[in-house]
């Protein structure tokens, strides 16, 4: 008999991933950490493999977990378009401002989803810089803005906080004094993320390449320049930190939510909002 992926399950393992925690996910959840320590081994018997990796510092996904999550991701979002959309047929155009960091993770395929759900409807999606965000913003050139809350070109309707993880450049030793360190060009949260949480160690470092795009700091990961602090869905396998005691702990990212008032009561963009705070 072929198995099928419970969603419920499905969301235990994604929000465990997103938090870095089993005991901060039963908390997101409303669930008691043993229950939800049971439903992930449930999950691990379904799928026949380890999806996590457990230590006294958190919780990160195993190889198979790593492959399992955008599928996980997907699952979650489509069945939740379903559930809400059903019946309800979308028109109309919605431009959504996106970090990159968020633009190259899950968040684009939910919104194709919903775009395929709706073919009468068209999103449009854009990662600008924070000056031509707030241009694009004030312009009505975008309806929604998803980013970092400093960074925001208005004041957020929610918030929520997602973590921060060590990246790994190949051959790194993460041990080194001083760290060699891949940063993102200034103003960026990821960049003085990263450095309080070194200087709060006491960790001298040093800095061995920046650059203002995603694209660019994942390239000097891969040719072994040094280390940085990454969104968990951008961590390439080859990259996670094997040994997390070897680097101090990062800070909670907090990300919000701008949307154009002249929007409110439009179907399509309260349908792209619900998309956006489901899936981040």
């Amino acid at each position: 008999m072929a198995k099928d992926l419970d969603t419920t399950l499905l969301r235990s393992f994604v929000t465990a991933v997103r938090a870095g925690s089993i005991s901060r996910a039963a908390v997101a959840l409303g669930h008691t950490q043993p229950a939800l320590s049971q439903q992930l081994r449930k999950l691990e018997h379904t799928v026949g493999r380890p999806l996590l990796h457990r230590s006294p510092s958190g919780v990160s996904p195993t190889r198979a977990g790593e492959e399992l999550l955008p599928y996980a991701e997907r699952i979650l979002s489509l069945s939740e378009q379903a559930l809400s959309q059903a019946g309800r047929a979308l028109t109309g155009h919605c431009s959504i401002g996106l970090l990159e960091d968020l633009a190259v993770s899950q968040l684009p395929q939910a919104l194709a989803d919903l775009a395929g759900l709706h073919p009468d409807a068209t999103l449009e999606v854009l990662s600008l810089s924070n000056a031509e965000m707030r241009e694009a913003y004030e312009t009505h050139r975008v309806q929604l803005v998803l980013d970092a809350v400093g960074d925001l070109p208005g004041p957020p309707r929610w918030t929520v906080r997602r973590p921060l993880a060590w990246a790994i450049g190949e051959g790194v030793d993460a041990t080194a004094d001083p760290l060699p360190v891949v940063l993102f060009t200034n103003p960026c949260i990821w960049r003085t993320s990263l450095l309080q949480a070194l200087e709060s160690a006491d960790r001298r470092w040093r800095v061995t390449f920046e650059s203002n795009s995603l694209i660019g700091v994942l390239a000097a990961l891969r040719a072994g320049l040094g280390v940085t602090a990454l969104m968990p869905s951008n961590l390439e396998p080859s990259m996670a930190c094997r040994t997390p005691d070897t680097l101090p702990p990062l800070p909670d990212l907090e990300l919000g939510l701008t949307r154009r008032p002249r929007s409110e009561g439009d179907a399509l963009v309260d349908a792209v909002e619900m998309v956006l705070r489901r899936t981040i």
